[in-house]
């Protein structure tokens, strides 16, 4: 069920949101010259896929969780996309073509290991990645894996469709402040 409103809201905040995405992506030209990221990540059943956001970080950061890379590889306009949380904009686009939810669990990279392992425990990777979800609203980071874990696995086997809103309206609405940024 949850499938047809990814769908739909997906496709309407393409259409709807494609003039503020192009204002960022020109933006984002100025800031680092390469506005648009794209990196692989863990999908459902573990299957990668590539995640589409804007850029926040400089061009030249290692790719690894955001928890682990520096905050003065977070851009003036970066920290501005990630606090409005407007960086996971184009993954609208990732919930079109099916390779994530609007909610789900956060999508983590491949040397993710610990949580990795538990989500794996907990059947997590059944379930599409998402763009928001319990974590987000409740500012809880793969940081904490076990912690992130155990959430996902409760939010994904008691997601009701008033869940399904409830996470969406609650990350629009400024609640949670997204991943955290190491030292």
């Amino acid at each position: 069920m949850t499938r047809i409103f990814d769908l739909l809201f997906s496709f309407l905040g393409i259409l709807f949101l494609w003039p503020i995405g192009l204002l960022l992506y020109v933006i984002g030209l100025f800031d680092t010259g390469s506005p648009i990221f794209v990196q692989v990540r863990v999908g459902k059943n573990k299957k990668p896929f590539k995640l589409i956001k804007f850029r926040t970080m400089n061009v030249d950061t290692k790719s690894v969780a955001s928890h682990l890379a520096s905050q003065a590889s977070v851009t003036k306009f970066g920290g501005f996309l990630r606090k409005s949380k407007l960086d996971e904009l184009p993954q609208l686009i990732n919930v079109l073509i099916g390779d994530m939810s609007l909610v789900g669990a956060r999508p983590c990279l491949f040397n993710q290991e610990e949580l990795i392992q538990e989500r794996d425990i907990r059947g997590v990777f059944n379930y599409l990645p998402g763009i928001t979800g319990l974590g987000q609203i409740n500012n809880i980071d793969m940081s904490t894996p076990v912690k992130l874990a155990k959430l996902d696995a409760e939010m994904l086997q008691n997601l009701t469709l008033i869940n399904y809103f409830k996470y969406i309206i609650g990350t629009v609405s400024g609640k949670g402040q997204g991943d955290r940024v190491g030292k």
